[in-house]
């Protein structure tokens, strides 16, 4: 079964339900295909359901294919994502409009393939379609969803897993998206707005937005865990998928358009991030969720450093505004760039230790250089309640929100051109949105999830094309998301 969630800067939403306390691993819970050595895809048992609305996939076992592939190490994932957005108040126009996303994937476990222990091979691809709602309808930074992205059939992931020290480490190398492993957020999952998936600060600063969802970048990944609690992930990556300028993001740009541009010339981004995960066993007293009477929780600390030469917001090379009349219109670059993030879900409360039911909190802030990069400083958090009703044991509930500040150097360049135009020029601020959802898990392979999005100075208080003088308003946008994993 395929539970994919890119989070790109663009992130679909997985199949898999939210679970009740964050995962102690490293990845995300999302992720497409196999993803651990030490847990490789198995075939389907003979006691999996195969009734039509318990089987975990639509198709399920394809008369026997898929047991029969599995047995030889190979599991297949098809999933598509259809949604609605609907804006009723403020952005640049009122109405709606739909997109798509269909995902694949074939993953082979070497061990039962041909005796290669603890090895593991995955291959991934998307079919996107429909147009970028929030590119047209509203102008803001945190986009509305989190599967948009330019239309086209891509290869995403391509790599080779070697498990280590017996299943202690591992080695990823090939195309990787690090939206899969790195600033991942159990509680953020849930959502739809991209920035809750790949986090709204890299998606601004780095080149194309970094290999994250819908790109990926050739890499290594190196993962340790010297205890059952502590995990330490660090890796090095092409910086620059698309291999353009800085502010093109060049996603249909030449063989990128197919997954299939292997830039090696702009840069490495190297990345680290430790996890220490508390309270992950599945026993405790009736009181309290976790094996040690608390509540399960991981904290991670990461950080981010790129080699390339990144752009300012304000200046030329000649040290001039880049909005004033006698400007050369060449951004002087700066050397390298870099970034400091954290992540916390914390589970904070459960009726009882085997209650399906449990409230759960997250908050993951980042911060950056604010004197050349858009944005210096941006935070998702929020709270997931796993089954909010009666009998609705799969079903998760969510509200969060988002904040994305407009660093100093790009609000001198808006001061810059209101004075050097002499026209209306709004000085640029912080973007916030807060959106509450509700995942409805109809069937083990059908989710259907309703949201509504709310923000305020979209775009950090863009001026509005449509309306001289004035800037975009608020918005408030609906929206309803289906996924089917066949």
């Amino acid at each position: 079964m395929l539970c994919l969630a890119p989070a790109n800067a663009q992130h679909p939403s997985g199949q898999t339900p939210l679970s009740s306390s964050p995962e102690p691993s490293a990845r995300s819970t999302l992720t497409p295909g196999p993803t651990e050595a030490d847990a490789p895809p198995q075939p389907p048992s003979p006691e999996a359901p195969t009734a039509f609305w318990e089987r975990a996939n639509l198709l399920g076992d394809m008369s026997g294919l898929r047991t029969l592939l599995g047995n030889y190490g190979i599991s297949l994932g098809l999933q598509n994502t259809v949604e609605l957005f609907g804006n009723v108040s403020g952005g640049f126009k009122r109405g709606a409009s739909g997109d798509g996303l269909t995902q694949f994937s074939i993953g082979l476990d070497a061990q039962k393939a041909f005796g290669w222990d603890g090895a593991i091979f995955n291959v991934s691809g998307f079919w996107i379609y429909g147009p970028n709602f929030s590119q047209g309808y509203l102008g803001n930074l945190q986009t509305a969803s989190s599967i948009v992205a330019a239309p086209t059939v891509r290869l995403w992931e391509l790599w080779f897993q070697q498990s280590l020290l017996g299943g202690r480490a591992d080695v990823k190398v090939g195309l990787q998206s690090l939206d899969q492993e790195f600033m991942t957020s159990q509680g953020s999952s849930l959502f739809l707005n991209t920035m809750m998936g790949w986090p709204m600060l890299p998606s601004a600063d780095l080149y194309a937005g970094g290999p994250a969802y819908p790109l990926s970048s050739l890499g290594v990944r190196l993962r340790w865990q010297p205890s059952d609690s502590v995990t330490v992930l660090g890796g090095v990556f092409q910086d620059n998928p698309p291999g353009g300028p800085f502010n093109d993001s060049g996603q249909l740009r030449g063989a990128t358009r197919y997954g299939a541009n292997f830039n090696l010339r702009t840069g490495a981004l190297f990345i680290a991030e430790v996890q220490y995960a508390i309270d992950q066993s599945a026993e405790g007293d009736q009181d309290h969720g976790g094996g040690s009477g608390g509540y399960p929780g991981t904290y991670k600390l990461g950080a981010w450093f790129d080699t390339a030469k990144f752009p300012d917001q304000r200046f030329d090379t000649d040290g001039q505004s880049l909005a004033a009349p006698t400007s050369n219109g060449m951004p002087r670059f700066h050397r390298h760039n870099y970034s400091f993030y954290a992540v916390v879900d914390q589970t904070v409360w459960r009726p009882k230790s085997q209650s399906p039911q449990s409230l759960s909190l997250f908050v993951r802030p980042m911060v950056a250089p604010g004197d050349f990069n858009l944005i210096n400083f941006s935070i998702n958090a929020g709270a997931t309640l796993k089954a909010p009703l009666p009998g609705r044991d799969k079903d998760a509930l969510g509200i969060g929100f988002g904040i994305a500040n407009v660093s100093p150097a790009a609000r001198g360049l808006d001061q810059d051109t209101g004075f050097f135009s002499g026209g209306y020029v709004p000085v640029r601020g912080a973007e916030t949105f807060i959106e509450a959802t509700y995942q409805i898990q109809v069937a083990p392979w059908w989710q259907v999830q309703p949201a509504f999005q709310y923000y305020w100075m979209p775009g950090g208080g863009i001026a509005n094309p449509n309306k001289p003088g004035q800037r975009v308003t608020n918005e408030a946008v609906f929206a309803v998301r289906t996924s089917v994993a066949f």
